[in-house]
Parts: structure tokens; sequence; C-alpha cells
């Protein structure tokens, strides 16, 4: 049985005992909490959760949702980098959820559930040093792909100012998917537009502009993005802002008029760039960046630091069939920085993560970057069929292996700064659920698990568990092939892997009834 669904098994169980759930002492705080936001009138979710009854007849689709995790949508794993903002449910949430559909959706006092959420569209930067708004942009009628149309706005300035805030305002939010905000200096981007009889011009990648800087993006329930104290990104005195909107089918018809709020400084700043760093230009290891068809490959980049530095951020970017993107640090004395792994990487689902509190990456960190691409027919999101060579590019059919980094120069006490200390969404009202399920309960499952590390590894790591008994350790390579397999009778095991090329494998451990205990993903570097 998966973990999480054994998770899920144990603790509506345990809610058993406890007395059935309902929506109002219950399900209503996770659903205002963590659902509404986007599935309300006028937002982009496809059905609205503000109501019990809108709730029950949804009921199914939520369960679903929410115990296979695809939604919330956050895409990064959540015990890889302490990550701001994390738009997550606890398990105990899922758990509860989940009984209450298995229980048929009781209603239970309706006076007892806390009051609907109220949304407006107002703006958060209420007093912006210069807003920034595109045309009027009706979605063709009829739409049969998702649409990535790309705006230019000119911007003029008295001098070069210092970007200190940023707020993305969808005009439509119901058709409004992402966001992403660019710089554009050469001018690229403006002619595009202007050569376009219609407002903008579509672009899928990226705006279609080498040079172009990424400064923002915003996915629904993003906040407004605020940098530290007497920090900001430099903005240039004759410059474009440049919005590609991600407009999805259903959009057709409609009608946008997104802007962005701005807060502004022309004071002495540190200045926070973002550059993709780690790219498929400069630092392949395994490259050049192509994909032949029927094949499954895994490519790498790495660069090393010379200088200590402060992240801020981390905002990976490919296309269709890539299907997963990890990076992290690693030191001169060896120690990791962990800074973003996403196991399942959804085009559609892509933005920036920033983190909690800033990161010292000390002087010779070597980052490295993996993702993994799959050109079979197997791939779901594959935009050809059959496979066909995939090479770099900005089109639907091309690929990139991009992570931009937001970082600064050294200073000390950087890392001490507070960015974030939520570990969980505050709940709407201060709600709480009435029913309280812990996963560290006496009958629960907290010693079915293991820990490997260090990770990533060289030619050893200690396999660490809880669990009683004899169990199997399975590795196998990014393609699914197995290259190794051993029996762990002991709490603490050294396994050596120094054998193995240089790449991503999954680490599972079975117990001897063939029952899963977990998956891990283990980096073997040399």
């Amino acid at each position: 049985m998966p973990k999480r669904l054994f998770i899920l098994t144990v603790l509506c169980f345990l809610a058993a005992q406890l007395g059935a759930q309902t929506w109002a002492d219950d399900v209503a705080c996770i659903i205002y909490t963590h659902c509404s936001r986007c599935h309300s009138p006028g937002n982009i979710g496809p059905f609205p959760l503000m109501s019990y009854e809108e709730a029950y007849d949804a009921r199914q689709v939520i369960q679903y949702a929410v115990t296979s995790r695809n939604m919330p949508p956050w895409k990064a794993d959540p015990h890889f980098g302490d990550h701001a903002g994390k738009r997550l449910l606890s398990d105990e949430e899922v758990a509860l959820i989940d009984a209450w559909v298995n229980n048929d959706a009781p209603a239970g006092n309706l006076a007892n559930a806390p009051a609907a959420p109220v949304y407006t569209s107002a703006a958060e930067i209420t007093s912006p040093d210069l807003t920034v708004q595109m045309p009027t942009y009706t979605v063709p009628s009829i739409l049969n792909n998702d649409l990535y149309r790309v705006f230019a706005i000119p911007v003029s300035l008295p001098g070069d100012r210092f970007i200190t805030g940023m707020e993305v305002i969808p005009g439509n939010r119901s058709v409004v998917h992402h966001v992403l905000v660019y710089q554009d200096d050469t001018g690229q981007a403006l002619a595009q537009d202007a050569a376009d009889p219609a407002p903008g011009y579509t672009a899928f990648g990226g705006i279609g502009v080498f040079g172009a800087k990424l400064v923002g993006a915003w996915v629904p329930g993003s906040a407004v993005q605020l940098y530290p104290p007497n920090m900001g990104v430099k903005l240039s005195q004759n410059t474009a802002i440049v919005l590609q909107v991600h407009y999805p089918v259903s959009a057709a018809g409609q009608t946008d008029q997104t802007k962005v709020n701005l807060l502004l400084s022309d004071g002495s700043l540190r200045e926070v760039v973002l550059n993709p760093v780690l790219n498929h230009v400069t630092n392949m290891t395994n490259g050049p960046l192509q994909v032949m068809p029927n094949e499954v490959v895994t490519f790498h980049q790495e660069v090393t630091i010379p200088q200590a530095s402060t992240l801020f951020s981390i905002a990976p970017h490919a296309h269709l069939i890539c299907t997963s993107m990890m990076a992290f640090g690693v030191t001169f004395q060896g120690d990791t920085i962990p800074l973003v792994d996403i196991p399942k990487w959804d085009f559609h689902w892509q933005g920036a993560y920033q983190f909690q509190k800033p990161l010292k990456i000390p002087a010779f960190t070597k980052l490295h970057g993996y993702a993994t691409y799959d050109n079979t027919s197997s791939n779901p999101h594959n935009p050809n069929s059959p496979p066909q060579v995939i090479n770099v590019g900005e089109a639907t059919t091309d690929e990139m292996m991009l992570f931009y980094l937001s970082y600064s120069g050294y200073q000390q006490g950087d890392e001490n700064i507070i960015l974030d200390t939520a570990s969980h969404t505050p709940h709407h009202l201060g709600c709480e659920t009435n029913t309280v399920l812990s996963a560290t309960h006496e009958h629960g499952f907290q010693g079915a698990d293991f820990m490997l590390y260090p990770n990533p590894v060289g030619d050893f790591f200690t396999l660490e568990n809880s669990f009683e008994g004899t169990a199997l350790l399975r590795l196998t390579d990014f393609s699914g092939r197995q290259v190794l397999l051993r029996n762990i009778s002991e709490t603490i095991t050294q396994v050596a892997v120094g054998g193995l090329p240089q790449g991503i494998y999954s680490a599972s451990v079975f117990m001897e009834n063939g029952r899963l205990v977990g998956s891990k993903r283990l980096v073997v570097i040399q």
C-alpha cells in the first residue's frame, strides 16, 4: 500500500473513533482557508466553494483532488527547502475531508460554521509608484489550446529605479491562469507587439526575447511580492514591462486587462538580481539539451558560485515533456543546501519559490540542477504524436531547462531576515476544526518511515529507520531500471553507491509482506 494511502487509512480509522466530521465543525474551515479564494465567483476555479451546498455537490471531486494532492496547487516537495507561502493541506486536513465525504458529507449545525470569506478586487498596494497595464484584450472566441499571450508596455522614468514591491492584478480572474513579468531593455518585445495587429503577440515558453529578465510571477493565491528593506530589483529608465499571460481554453471569448502595481525607490539600494544561473546554455554537463523520440533522459547542470551570495527565491522553468526538476547546492565543505524539488513538473503550474529566510550561499558552493524529460507516447503532455526530436527553443514543441535565482551579494545577518514565518496557511477568521487527528498518534505511523543521508551522496549513504522487521531496499534509475536490491535488518545501515553513475535515483523500502513503506529521491554525485 502506498505510504500516503496508508496514512489516510489510519487517520480515517482514528476519525471514526472520535466521531463523524461535519461541514460546520470541520470542513468549512479547511475549504474556506485553502480552496475558496480560487473557487469563488469571478475567480479561476471551475466551480464555487462558498457554501455547504456547493461543497456537497462537488464532494467527490474535492475528495479526489485533495487525497491525490493535486489541489491546492503546490508542486514543490515541502520537505526540500523552507519555502514561503506553501499552499498545502496537512495530512490531518486531508484525512478529515476524506472521512467527511465517505460519511456522505453531513452538514452538521450550520450555525456553527465560520462565515464565508468575502473577496474583493481591491489592490493591496494602494499607493503604487508606477502602474503598468496591458491594453484590453479579448481572447479569440474559438480556442483549441491554451493561449500564452505577451503584452509589452513601454516605461519611461526620470532615471533608473529599484522595484521594492510588486502586485499583479488580473483584469479577469476567472480566465487568467498565471502571469510572468519580464523587463526588456532590447526593444524586441515592443517590436513583436507592434507587428501583431491584435494587442500583444503569442509566445509559448517565455516572451520570445533573448536578453529579457524575469522580474516576477503570479499564480492564483499569490501574495504581493515585497523585497527586504533597502533591497530591490533595478528597473531601467527606458525599458518595457512585458507580461506573459496564460489563458486556458475556457477563456475563449473573454476579455482581460491585467495590470501591475509597483513600489519604486530611487535611493541607493542593494540590488537584487534575477538570472537563470543554472541554464541550458552554459551549465550543461551532459548536454546539449536534445531529447530523441522514445527517450527518457535526465540532464544535469552545474555552476560554482565564486563569492558568498544571499539567495531569496528560485524559479524553475521547462516545457511540456519535462517531468521533474530539482536544484540544490553543495558547499566547499560538503554540506547540502536544498533549493527546490518538483517531482512532478507541470508547465501549467510554474512559479517562483521564495524562501522563508534568505539562504546564505557560501563562496565556492557548487549549484546543481537536474531535470528529467520523457519524450515517449506514454507522456500525456507530449506535444507530438508520434514523438519527434525535441530541441532547445521557445516553441510549444521545444524545451528549456532554466533555474532563475533571485540573489544579492551576501552581507552578515542576511540569513536572519524573516520573509515568512507561517508553516501553514493561517486559517480563515482563526477558525479551527473540532476533530483533532495527529500523524504521530499512538496508533499511527511515525515509525513507518525512513531517512537517507547524506543526500546528495558520493560513495556511501546511511539508511535510518524505526520500523520493526526485515525490509527490502530497492534503488532504481530515472527510467525505472533496478540498480540495487538489498535486505535491511538493522536500524542504521550503510549502503555503498560509489559505482553508480551521477544522477537521480528512487530509493524505495518494502516490508516483508510487500507493503511499500515509502520512496525518496536520492541524488548521486561524483
